[in-house]
C-alpha cells in the first residue's frame, strides 16, 4: 500500500492539471481526478508491474474525461431549475401554427379544383402569372381571375365571419 501511494502521491498535481485543461472547469476536473485516483486504486493489481505508473494514470484520466464528455453531450448540461434562465424554462406556444396550418389546409381544399391549382402553382410553388398560364394552357387573364378569387375565398374560409371589414390583400403583380 505505502508502494502504491509513493508512487501516485507525486503525480496529483500533474493530474490536476491536465484535468483542467481538459474540461475547463476546477470543479468537474477535481472530480474527474477523484475518479481516476479511486479506479487506479482499485484496480491496482491489474496494472503491469513493468509498466510507467504516470502513463497509465494518464491513460485512466483521459479515457473517463473522453467518457464523461461524450456523456455530458449525450445528456446536454447539467443546471439546478434554481439557478436556470427563467427564459429557458418558458417555452413559446406552438399549437397556434398547428390550428393555422389546419384551417389553411381545410380552406384549401375546400377551394374549386381550378381555384386550388392556380393558388399553388402562383403563391406555393412561385411561377409567374404566364408560367401558370402555360401550365394549366389558360389565358393569363384566367389565371389572374382565378388567382383573386381563390385568395378571397381562402380569407373567407380562415377568417369566417369574423372578417366582416374588407381585408387588404397584396396586389396582384404586374405582367408585361
Amino acid at each position: 500500500m505505502s508502494d502504491m501511494i509513493r508512487l501516485i502521491e507525486p503525480l496529483i498535481p500533474a493530474l490536476r492539471r491536465y484535468a483542467r485543461a481538459l474540461l475547463h472547469n476546477p470543479t468537474d476536473a477535481d472530480d474527474l481526478v477523484q475518479d481516476c485516483l479511486e479506479r487506479a486504486i482499485g484496480r491496482w493489481h491489474q496494472r503491469r508491474a513493468d509498466g510507467d505508473v504516470r502513463t497509465w494514470l494518464y491513460a485512466i484520466l483521459h479515457n473517463l474525461a473522453v467518457s464523461q464528455m461524450r456523456q455530458h453531450a449525450r445528456r446536454g448540461s447539467y443546471m439546478t431549475v434554481e439557478d436556470a434562465p427563467e427564459a429557458t424554462l418558458a417555452v413559446a406556444p406552438n399549437q397556434d401554427d398547428g390550428l393555422l396550418q389546419r384551417d389553411m389546409t381545410a380552406a384549401l381544399d375546400a377551394l374549386p379544383e381550378e381555384q386550388r391549382g392556380v393558388l399553388l402553382l402562383v403563391s406555393v410553388e412561385g411561377l409567374s402569372y404566364a408560367e401558370a398560364a402555360d401550365v394549366l394552357a389558360i389565358p393569363i387573364g384566367t389565371v389572374m381571375s382565378r388567382l383573386s378569387r381563390a385568395r378571397d375565398r381562402m380569407i373567407q374560409l380562415i377568417d369566417g365571419e369574423r372578417a366582416s371589414a374588407p381585408v387588404k390583400r397584396p396586389l396582384l403583380r404586374r405582367v408585361k
